[in-house]
């Protein structure tokens, strides 16, 4: 296929956008786009490479792969593993065990999955992931998997015309399904091939289908489409629901830019957008990473256009040194193709990756100072987490911890989870055992419901949960104690960890919105009644609400001691958690009142005068920010002896 200027200068389009996006998402808030730009782009090169072959009948779909894996793997290959030396030195073994994952599943070109299945509440923030952008390239490679062998399959029984109506068919028909689903299934929706395949088809449809015009014309489609790709960069955001129709605008942009053809274009075809276009693959690859260090490493905003230069600047070396290099694509036999050298590049990865998730991110003295060990081992967490936190066809699992007669029921969300292994062991000192009832994310409030952006129900299963174990409670164990624990202000005001404020996403009441005192105060209301409901068969005990530090506590003490060469110690003002915690507290206070409720109060084994404390002589209390470790649990559990010896 012959060169085309506009695309490359459409890449360059598309890239700008996506690094100016995640360096600075207030530059160009609907940045991401550029990522269904590259997918049209996609589409319509790799559908001219297969329609061309069959028209001429001398397509090889080894050879196809092997061009692809040639123009891919190589620079992936070597960022992954310079990522992995360097992470060697600096990453908490918990991130480094995750780069390993990451980098075999980029290579692997399944990244999308991965990610897709980890966004869930303790998944580690996305500017966290060294290779999160990876997601985009496997979803590209899946479609260059499956797309020509459709292809070929429906060449033998169909002419190319039938073909070409059958990607036009399958693009509208793709298109509406990405739109349903992205309001019914919104993370899948993001990350998985069937919801964008249609955004590579309709670059397919540009190819099979171009338009006629003339040349004075040509400016008004390609300007048309400019305007559509820009606009979306600028009035689109993070909060709009993602892929959906919205994505229809920047993708019909890059379409009519393709459809204009105007080679000589001032917008597409100019030097910097020529130079940038072509490094564009290896400055996307680059550019993520470097975000991340500036966030990792809690770098000023200074370090962002330091960022933005290098991801050039490597973008640049990378094409010039890695994507140049001219790999053999065409073999005289099948078994020719295991010598594609760049399928070896990859294999490394994926088995250097593999041996740092077998070694649990080599959490040992290979690579760690003692300090460096006694602060990591903080960040372990309950084994059992996943499963006894989950919903097992809508109710809990009910994991019991210790032995014997059952003391204890721990009822509440991701907090109750983080402790539960620890009140499982007091509860063993007394000869007894609990009853594990938590569910991450699911504050202990009857008729909870989760919306999304628009405000739709989305998720019920929390409040039909705590309702049906207020039942449970009464029927099955009435007289035995129930501890609640839960975060209970990150739905009163919110996670203290946010610059911003942003808008609640539980309700019990549709008529709320935001986060107003009527809302406050209606919140407030349904938590008492749902304790005082629980209390009418139970002793209920309520756990004051554990300080939130708002910086990861272990992560920053390995961290400071790597670029400190000593131990930051995270805090919080006192007077800081008391104000966060006042409606919560009152909240808490009236369930006493109205109801007989008990409270523990862990708050003088966390907290002095003047601050909130991360550790205790350098060891951390708490696996992150907000939920206390074993360590942390052992430190408070004198405060459920009440609990046990009343029992």
């Amino acid at each position: 296929m012959q060169f085309r200027e506009d695309i490359n200068g459409l890449r360059a389009i598309a890239v700008i956008a996506v690094v100016l996006f995640h360096f600075n998402s207030s530059w160009m808030p609907g940045g991401f786009a550029g990522v269904d730009v590259f997918f049209v782009i996609s589409g319509f090169l790799m559908t001219g490479i297969i329609f061309k072959g069959l028209e001429q009948q001398k397509f090889s779909i080894l050879r196809f792969y092997v061009a692809r894996a040639n123009r891919i793997i190589p620079a992936l290959a070597i960022l992954c593993i310079i990522l992995l030396i360097l992470g060697w030195f600096y990453l908490t073994p918990q991130d480094y065990k995750a780069l390993g994952k990451h980098a075999a599943s980029s290579v692997t070109f399944v990244s999308n999955v991965t990610y897709w299945l980890e966004s869930g509440y303790f998944d580690a923030l996305a500017s966290e992931k060294w290779l999160l952008h990876t997601w985009s390239l496997s979803v590209e490679w899946q479609f260059y998997l499956i797309y020509p062998l459709v292809l070929v399959a429906l060449y033998k029984f169909i002419s190319i015309d039938m073909m070409k109506k059958v990607v036009l068919f399958s693009t509208i028909l793709g298109f509406v399904f990405c739109v349903l689903v992205t309001y019914k299934w919104s993370k899948g929706a993001y990350f998985l091939l069937p919801t964008r395949v249609w955004e590579m088809l309709l670059g397919g449809v540009a190819y099979l289908y171009p338009f006629s015009i003339k040349d004075k014309q040509k400016k008004l489609v390609e300007w048309t489409g400019i305007v559509l790709i820009l606009g979306s960069y600028f009035l689109i955001s993070k909060d709009t629901p993602w892929p959906g129709y919205f994505a229809f605008f920047p993708v019909l942009g890059a379409f009519l830019v393709i459809q204009a053809q105007r080679n000589n274009s001032i917008v597409t075809s100019n030097i910097v957008f020529k130079k940038l276009g072509a490094w564009s693959y290896s400055i996307y690859l680059w550019h993520w990473p470097l975000v991340v260090i500036i966030y990792y490493f809690s770098l000023n905003d200074n370090y962002i256009y330091i960022g933005i230069a290098l991801s050039v600047l490597l973008g640049f070396l990378s094409n010039k040194y890695i994507e140049k290099i001219k790999f053999k694509s065409d073999f005289n036999k099948r078994l020719d193709y295991l010598k594609c050298k760049p399928l070896y590049l990859a294999l490394t990865v994926g088995i250097a990756g593999y041996i740092v998730i077998s070694n649990n991110g080599f959490d040992s003295e290979v690579r760690l100072t003692s300090e460096q060990l006694i602060v990591t081992n903080g960040m372990h967490r309950n084994n059992r987490e996943h499963y006894c936190g989950s919903l097992i066809d809508g109710d809990s699992p009910s994991c019991k911890y210790g032995d014997g007669e059952v003391k204890a029921i721990v009822l509440g969300d991701s907090h109750a989870q983080a402790l539960i292994e620890g009140i499982g062991v007091q509860a063993k000192l007394h000869n007894g055992s609990v009853i594990d009832w938590g569910l991450s994310a699911c504050n202990t409030i009857k008729g909870l419901y989760t919306t999304d952006n628009l405000g739709n129900v989305i998720d019920d299963s929390c409040g039909k949960l705590v309702s049906n174990l207020i039942t449970r409670a009464g029927n099955e164990f009435s007289g035995i104690p129930i501890i609640i624990i839960n975060r209970t202000s990150l739905n009163l005001v919110g996670r203290n960890e946010d610059k911003i404020s942003t808008p609640p996403d539980s309700f019990v009441d549709k008529r709320f919105q935001t986060r107003s005192d009527a809302y406050r105060e209606n919140l407030v209301s349904h938590m008492v009644d749902t304790i005082c409901e629980l209390s009418e068969n139970n002793p209920v005990y309520i756990l004051r609400p554990v300080p939130e530090l708002k910086i990861n506590v272990p992560k920053s003490m390995f961290r400071s001691a790597l670029t400190q060469n000593q131990m930051e110690r995270v805090k919080l003002p006192k007077l800081e958690y008391d104000t966060r915690q006042k409606t919560a507290y009152e909240m808490q206070n009236k369930a006493v009142q109205k109801c007989g409720a008990k409270i523990l109060n862990p708050i003088p084994f966390l907290c002095d005068s003047e601050f909130c404390h991360g550790d205790i002589d350098g060891k951390p209390l708490y696996f992150d920010d907000d939920h206390l470790n074993l360590y942390g649990t052992k430190i408070i559990s004198p405060v459920f002896d009440e609990v046990f010896m009343n029992n």
